[in-house]
């Protein structure tokens, strides 16, 4: 396998993408990287923009205190109490917004400068209202995931679920960026429904949560294009696998196990920092088991 890749995909995750950070960090320690793109969704587009709005460790130790500090009174996922009034149940939105606020705040300009991070959401079918395509969504996206446990589910895709990619370095302002994340991460109820351009979107995961489909293939008869493809979750398939397609040469690796935190579990914040320790283990586990030549 090659140690040198020219476009990054990184699926959604929540929480667990601090494992991608992780093994990034280590993989740019050891072999530095250059893409000329990167391709996320959700807590994944946070992460890509974090690579170069706070580069290295040292970036993924101001976000993990900033955590620290921001969910140390926040002792449950979900405020029932609040139910019935004006306050929400689940803090989660407007906690994600402001760690957005503060990690990524100041290296706007810096991801300007950065490789091109396409940012995918996913747009929900015009024949349906805005509510019952995020009832119908989210239910397609869980069976699809617990049942079939597909690496590239098609569901979503079959009832009328469209993906959209908007390139980071498109957003005009900070606050605009900080938007197109949350709304590539909506996922009610711990988000409100989102809209954009006046129609609702989703968490790009209900189109794929591995969005190879923002890929760009080398043209015929060109080398292929190296792609990294660092998933968030355990599948069926080996730690370490190459899929070939047209024009492209996908590398992908999961966790070695489970990583220890939830997608969005902020109760339990102290698994986050565990979560990205475990990402640069298995970078060094990937390093010595020959998968970078």
């Amino acid at each position: 396998m090659t140690s040198q890749f020219d476009q990054v995909v990184l699926a959604g995750g929540g929480n667990r993408c601090w494992w991608q950070a992780g093994f990034w960090h280590v993989l740019n320690e050891r072999v530095p990287q250059s893409p000329k793109k990167l391709i996320a969704i959700s807590a994944g587009a946070a992460t890509a923009c974090l690579f170069y709005a706070r580069p290295g460790k040292g970036g993924a130790e101001w976000g993990l205190n900033y955590y620290a500090q921001a969910l140390a009174g926040i002792k449950k996922n979900a405020n029932w109490e609040n139910l019935f009034s004006s306050k929400p149940v689940f803090p989660h939105h407007e906690l994600y917004r402001a760690a957005l606020k503060n990690i990524l705040g100041g290296g706007f300009d810096l991801i300007k400068k950065a490789p091109t991070i396409e940012i995918g959401l996913a747009r929900t079918p015009s024949w349906l209202g805005p509510r019952l395509s995020v009832a119908l969504g989210l239910t397609v996206y869980n069976l699809e995931k617990y049942l079939k446990k597909s690496l590239h589910p098609t569901l979503g895709k079959t009832i009328g679920f469209k993906r959209e990619f908007i390139a980071a370095q498109n957003c005009s302002t900070e606050d605009d960026l900080i938007d197109l994340i949350l709304q590539s991460s909506c996922t009610p109820p711990f988000t409100p429904v989102m809209y954009r351009s006046g129609q609702a979107v989703l968490d790009g995961g209900l189109v794929d949560n591995v969005p190879i489909d923002g890929l760009s293939p080398s043209p015929q008869g060109a080398p292929k294009s190296e792609v990294l493809v660092l998933l968030t979750r355990r599948y069926s398939q080996p730690d370490y696998f190459v899929n070939e397609l047209p024009g492209l040469r996908l590398t992908y690796i999961q966790p070695s196990s489970p990583v220890p935190i939830s997608s969005w579990d902020y109760a339990h914040h102290e698994l986050m920092p565990l979560t990205y320790r475990q990402g640069r283990a298995d970078a060094e586990l990937a390093f010595s088991n020959g998968v970078f030549g």
